[in-house]
This record gives C-alpha cells, sequence and structure tokens, in this order.
C-alpha cells in the first residue's frame, strides 16, 4: 500500500478486524455504516462517485468524513480525485493506494486483522515440533526441559521457542505458538551458556510457528501421587480458552525425558487420527470378561 493522503491521521485506530465497501455510505444511506473499519474503495465506488456532479460528491465526501473511520484504500492502483484527497487531508483521514484487485486486498487485509486482532498470552516453557504435533514443554526450574528439548532437536525434531512461548488464538479454536523475537533460534543450556540452534543443527531444527496440540508438565517423581498407569482418562489444560491436551511425565533420574516427550507426542497424533490404545484394551478386556472366558494368567 501507499500513502497518497492524509499522513497525520497515521495515528487512528482500526477497531473492528474487518474491511467495509462504502458503497451506501456513498450513495447516502449511513445508518448502518460500518466507520470503524477500514473502508476499501474498488470500481463500483469510484465509477459510482464520476458518475456525480462535483457539488454531489463534495456532499458525498462531507457526509463520508463526518464519520471516524480509520483509512480508506483504493484497490487496482486507482487514485481518488483532487475533492476526495483536500477532503481527507481537512479531516486528517490517510488514503492509500494498493496494485490489488478488490477482492484479493479485501481477503488479504482481513487475514492480516483477524492476526493482529487475536488473543494473545505468554507460556512459561518450551516448544517443539514432533512430527507435526506441536508440544509445550513446562515444569520447574531445573526439571530438564531444556535437556529434553535439545535431545529432540538432536532426533530430528524443531525447535519453536525457548523457555517463553507466545501463543496466539486464531479463529476461535487454533492456538499457535511462536518464539519471542528477541531469543528466536536461541536456546539457553545450563553449564555451556545461550547456543543458536539454527547454526548448530540445521535450519531444520527451527519451526517460526506450529499449532500448540498437546502440554507436558514435567515434574518431580515425589510430586506425582497419583501417576496415570492407563491412559484412558483424559486430561486437558486451557490456554486462551481452548482446551489443550495435557500429561504429566514424573521425572527422576536416568529417565529419557526427551524419549518420553516423542512418545506422548506418538500418542497424541494416533489420538488425533482416532485411535486410543488403553481404549482398544479396555474394550478388550471387557469383551473377553463378558465371554465368560477368564483372561490368561501372567
Amino acid at each position: 500500500m501507499r500513502l497518497v493522503a492524509g499522513n497525520g491521521g497515521m495515528g487512528r485506530i482500526i477497531r473492528e478486524p474487518t474491511v467495509n465497501r462504502p458503497g451506501l455510505a456513498l450513495s447516502g444511506f449511513t445508518r448502518y455504516f460500518a466507520y470503524k473499519r477500514v473502508q476499501v474503495f474498488g470500481n463500483a465506488e469510484v465509477y459510482y462517485l464520476r458518475s456525480l456532479s462535483r457539488a454531489d460528491r463534495e456532499a458525498r465526501y462531507a457526509e463520508l468524513f463526518a464519520c471516524k473511520i480509520p483509512c480508506i484504500v483504493f484497490s487496482r492502483g486507482m487514485r481518488p480525485d483532487e475533492e476526495f484527497l483536500a477532503a481527507a487531508e481537512k479531516a486528517g483521514v490517510p488514503i492509500f493506494q494498493s496494485p490489488l484487485v478488490t477482492m484479493k486486498f479485501i481477503n488479504l487485509a482481513t487475514l492480516e486483522l483477524e492476526m493482529m486482532f487475536a488473543p494473545r498470552a505468554m507460556e512459561i516453557g518450551s516448544m517443539v515440533d514432533i512430527l507435526g504435533v506441536g508440544v509445550l514443554i513446562r515444569g520447574d526450574s531445573g526439571m530438564g526441559k531444556s535437556e529434553a528439548v535439545l535431545g529432540l532437536i538432536e532426533r530430528g525434531y524443531s525447535l519453536v521457542s525457548d523457555d517463553v512461548t507466545r501463543v496466539t488464538l486464531v479463529g476461535g479454536h487454533n492456538v499457535i505458538g511462536t518464539s519471542v523475537e528477541v531469543t528466536r533460534n536461541h536456546m539457553e543450556i545450563r553449564g555451556i551458556g545461550i547456543i543458536n540452534v539454527a547454526s548448530m543443527f540445521g535450519v531444520k531444527s527451527i519451526c517460526p510457528e506450529k499449532g500448540l496440540d498437546l502440554v507436558v508438565t514435567l515434574k518431580a517423581w515425589d510430586q506425582v501421587p497419583d501417576m496415570e498407569r492407563l491412559g484412558l482418562e483424559q486430561e486437558f489444560v486451557k490456554i486462551l480458552g481452548v482446551d489443550i491436551s495435557h500429561i504429566v511425565i514424573p521425572v527422576q533420574l536416568g529417565r529419557d525425558l526427551a524419549r518420553l516427550i516423542e512418545v506422548a507426542a506418538y500418542q497424541t497424533k494416533l489420538k488425533m487420527s482416532g485411535y486410543n490404545a488403553a481404549q482398544e484394551l479396555n474394550d478388550r478386556l471387557i469383551a473377553q470378561m463378558t465371554s465368560g472366558n477368564p483372561p490368561p494368567a501372567k
């Protein structure tokens, strides 16, 4: 987009995450004018204004700029007439030109605005992409989060973020995780210091953003009194109002945390595809007990 007028109004606020074509407002019907949105002028609006007399155009411009609209974009590279530019300068409304066709610009602008307006939060934890499953690894300091992430990267998986993950709610139900810009591609390993993951393991070891599918919490062994043995009970944790699958992994000396988190991601991927191993085994046991045949002795 190229600014052609209204530079003094660049501080105006866009209050709604969508765009509007002001055809009805230009014709004089302003009762339901969505003036809080970005206004887009295409061929229909421009040629309609050209069909009016100069006096009528100036009257329409006065009505339009009396509303507190954030900005106006002319698509297809079209340029407004001088009366329009003068009215925009007087009202302090930025006017832009875009070479894109109208619908293409509307589609791209809507997607961008939805992302800008999406709810955001920060989660303390590292995030890894494991075979398409976005895993957020949480836990108290010293639980081995960074070592587990490093082990996963060595197995060929991709780092999304280290220590702090920025999460964004997209479309009302998808949580997307990404790294804080300052620490992107970097990790802190206790005893070693800061490393650049992309430089050390290659660009395949970095994923700029990923949908969040699983939260793994690392806890000390003695802090997990009721340890899950079968996996029939599915736990969830709410992030930005969305239920995300949650697994607690007890930490004990000698346990391969990277391998356990990898298996948890595999299990989550199977459940997402509709297969649950614990439920399958449970159904087999129930079927065998119902048939009257005792289960084989161990």
